[in-house]
């Protein structure tokens, strides 16, 4: 594990706590020598989590749309900003660049980031690690509802796996480094019809 991606919200209106974890995450990737890949924000916990790792000395990369490259928005001390066409291209960027996928708090794009990077590792379009960083319990309510649509079936025990959850950057870290894909998870569906995993 050498980068890691961490998405998470823009807003200038979050509370300085969660600031203050993304900064803690900032900090935590550069003390284990990992690469920080963001959506290269300047503002909220974008641009939060860049500035603590850019200031502990990281390598930290920016992958942003190019409609969004405005002084406002655009991080301008990056150790490289990558301008692409669109959310697609970003979003297919950070799947093939990241060996790792981290969610902080944050609002409707991070949680369709999150959710769409456990997608494809529940049909086996990858094997990294995914987690969330759970600052003062931010994502108490949607692990709920998680493990409320696994008990409904609309989960497999196998995929619920595939998602860890931490309060605190090292322990996260920790959790990703040592991920193992759980055992029976090859595809949604395998070559003979067979659903891996029970709901």
């Amino acid at each position: 594990m050498k980068r890691v991606v961490v998405y998470c919200g823009s807003s200038d209106e979050s509370r300085s706590v969660y600031l203050e974890a993304a900064r803690d995450m900032g900090r935590a990737l550069v003390e284990r020598g990992l690469t920080l890949i963001f959506g290269g924000g300047r503002t909220g916990m974008m641009g939060a989590v860049a500035d603590a790792a850019l200031q502990a000395g990281g390598n930290v990369i920016g992958i942003m749309p190019r409609q969004f490259d405005t002084p406002v928005l655009a991080h301008p001390g990056l150790s490289q900003m990558i301008l692409v066409d669109s959310m697609h291209q970003r979003k297919a960027m950070m799947a093939e660049m990241g060996d790792a996928f981290v969610a902080l708090p944050g609002g409707f794009g991070t949680l369709e980031e999150l959710f769409e990077i456990l997608t494809w590792a529940q049909i086996g379009m990858h094997s990294k690690p995914v987690g969330v960083l759970n600052a003062e319990g931010y994502f108490d309510p949607l692990l709920a509802l998680v493990e409320h649509a696994r008990r409904e079936g609309f989960i497999y025990s196998v995929h619920r796996a595939l998602l860890a959850c931490e309060r605190t950057p090292d322990a996260l870290l920790d959790r990703l480094a040592a991920y193992e894909p759980p055992q029976g998870l090859t595809r949604w569906v395998d070559r003979d019809g067979n659903v891996p995993g029970t709901p």
